[in-house]
């Protein structure tokens, strides 16, 4: 009898002429909107090519809010959780959509009345010395590299390997390529023109995909009949291995046995959902984009309705996939998921991939492959951009005394260093089909957000908070999350036919208090601390919130600002100047005058036959090394 699993390792698609033809026609207008926004906006200072010369309105604002935060990782991860757990994992969007606000109403004046780029350049101003802005900037950096790119390449694996069957290195360099070269020509402003274009794309296929799927399953009261009953024909016996969870349609679970208990959804997750949307440089410097406070509320509110659709697009058609293809995307058994997916835990991250490839014509399958390409750049761009600009601006400036020009060349270059350490961490993805990389993911930042929310809301809202208290809650708040962490790699979570012999402090407090714990702690230590040494300079309190209308704290932030900006911003805003005749090409091209289109011509058409013989050698190589 032939088995009902199908080997998915091995499986490949051709692609017909009209899915070709929609990825052609999206990667043709992605690339548009780059080369138009590198033509239309300002790029030769740090504040046009950093923060979109603080020129953008409120929809591109909103739109790449969105974009950024719903990157390939959510059509994969969400989609799966949806088809393993129910409608639980929703509250994360839900919990971003309040977050976004506070955003918007209560964080983004006080990074506007202390002119800064950076969340770690504001504590720098708010606490005095370099240590706390240097250690966060470094710990962002280290978030960004081995939690955010992995996690898209993750789910960019999960889609390309289980879809389509191309090779994960060349498609997966491919996209990094396009994606670096827009982010590294055009900066933060062809980031957001390009986000606003793919988050245009995204919801036109999503909400595609989602009709396709409701009329499969026969619309929502089939989706609430028939998910109980989507358990796969083979599955462990005398265990309850591939049964649906019975509060699989309950948001708020129960506090002690359930995986996203109600008390950790409403306050543990709250702390590094925070984190996300109030101090990480992705979000804040979009933010910090927009032209006035207004335009800047009006994006964080067009992001707050655009969180409402993940729970339509992406969550529901995870359910929907699994109640069609139970076998497949609910199986149980070790010995038959690893022959659907690779991986013996489990495959529920193959769900939606699995509705594009069976539910969708030629040319709307094409359309969702957009869909997904979309998702993972815009993403990596985000990363990229906000990376750059972390280096550049909290690391770089303090190494040395940088002109406008060299911290331009820096941050470009950093960008290319980023898509070399992606490339580099391929493998890694690629051995870790079926969701444990989300999983470590998911970890990661559960252990290390929370100290840096408590210091960042302590600075902002607690004028007696110094520099000692901040920065020792943020070291021992940083090592006891590390603590935990290592533990719960020391002690994975069982599989649902075995036996859980782990520590009793691991299995029974949930990530989510774990998350309600540490966060108090870090509050316990800066408290302390911060009332036992020296209380904060007037200039150092300007900056808090509770002082943005105060006169007196206005001129003192004016004077911390313009010190600041003598002795580390040894920058002039003036335009980039070539440095010398050998590079007259490549530096119009990081200064951003328009005669770069018209070199660029020049340039090719004289070297055509060389430039052609190049490209043939280029892909003779790929094919070698490929194939």
């Amino acid at each position: 009898m032939k088995s009902p699993y199908k080997d998915m390792k091995n499986y490949k698609t051709v692609l017909p002429a009209a899915d070709i033809a929609v990825l052609v026609v999206y990667f043709l207008l992605i690339l548009a909107v780059g080369l138009w926004s590198m033509w239309k906006t300002k790029r030769s200072t740090v504040n046009g090519y950093f923060l979109a010369g603080k020129n953008m309105t409120w929809w591109p604002v909103g739109t790449s809010l969105f974009a950024s935060n719903v990157g390939s990782g959510h059509f994969i991860g969400l989609a799966g959780s949806g088809a393993a757990a129910g409608i639980g994992p929703v509250a994360y969007e839900w919990n971003g959509m309040l977050m976004v606000l506070v955003l918007g109403w209560f964080f983004l004046p006080i990074y506007i009345a202390s002119g800064v780029t950076t969340m770690p350049e504001y504590l720098q101003r708010r606490f005095g010395g370099k240590r706390i802005q240097i250690f966060i900037a470094i710990l962002y950096l280290f978030i960004y590299i081995f939690t955010k790119i992995s996690v898209d390449m993750y789910a960019g694996a999960v889609f390309i390997q289980q879809a389509l069957g191309w090779d994960i290195y060349l498609a997966v360099v491919l996209l990094l390529v396009i994606t670096a070269f827009y982010t590294v020509a055009g900066g933060l402003a062809a980031v957001i023109y390009t986000d606003a274009a793919q988050t245009l794309v995204m919801l036109m296929g999503a909400l595609t995909l989602m009709g396709f799927s409701f009329t499969e399953v026969g619309g929502w009261q089939a989706v609430f009949d028939r998910y109980s009953s989507a358990i796969p024909s083979i599955r462990p016996p005398n265990t309850t291995c591939g049964i649906p969870r019975e509060d699989a349609f309950h948001l708020f679970r129960d506090p002690l046995t359930s995986d996203l208990p109600w008390p950790g959804v409403l306050l543990g997750m709250s702390i590094p959902s925070m984190w996300y949307w109030c101090s990480d440089q992705v979000i804040v410097q979009r933010s910090l984009a927009a032209k006035n406070l207004l335009h800047a509320k009006g994006g964080s509110l067009l992001a707050a309705y655009l969180k409402v659709l993940p729970f339509f697009m992406m969550l529901l058609p995870g359910m929907i996939s699994r109640i069609l293809y139970p076998d497949e995307v609910a199986c149980a058994d070790p010995e038959a998921c690893k022959k659907v997916c690779g991986n013996s835990v489990g495959c529920s991250d193959i769900a939606y991939a699995k509705l594009v490839m069976e539910l969708l014509p030629s040319g709307l399958r094409g359309l969702m492959m957009a869909v997904l390409l979309a998702a993972l750049m815009s993403s990596l761009t985000s990363i990229f951009n906000s990376s750059s600009t972390l280096f550049t601006m909290d690391l770089w400036r303090h190494m040395r005394r940088a002109s406008e020009w060299e911290l331009m060349i820096v941050g470009r270059v950093f960008v290319l260093v980023l898509v070399v350490v992606s490339v580099l961490w391929i493998p890694l993805v690629q051995a870790s089909q079926g969701g444990q990389l989300f999983i470590y993911i998911q970890s990661i930042s559960i252990y290390l957000q929370p100290p840096v929310s408590v210091v960042f809301l302590m600075g902002c809202f607690w004028k007696r908070t110094n520099e000692k208290g901040a920065f020792w809650g943020l070291v021992l708040g940083l090592l006891v999350g590390l603590v935990r962490m290592i533990l719960d790699f020391i002690y994975p979570v069982p599989q649902c036919y075995e036996t859980d012999s782990r520590p009793d402090v691991i299995k029974y407090v949930h990530y989510l208090y774990f998350s309600i714990i540490l966060s108090l702690f870090t509050l316990t230590v800066v408290v302390c601390i911060s009332l036992t040494a020296e209380k904060p300079t007037e200039e150092q309190v300007s900056l808090a919130h509770t002082s943005l209308s105060d006169t007196i704290h206005s001129q003192y932030r004016l004077k911390l600002q313009t010190t600041f900006l003598k002795a580390v911003h040894t920058t002039h805003s003036a335009p980039c100047r070539r440095p010398s005749k050998w590079l007259s090409f490549i530096t119009s091209w990081i200064c951003g005058p328009k005669t770069f289109f018209y070199l660029g011509i020049t340039y090719a058409w004289k070297h055509l036959p060389q430039i052609s013989k190049g490209l043939t050698l280029l892909v003779h190589c790929l094919n070698e090394i490929f194939h």
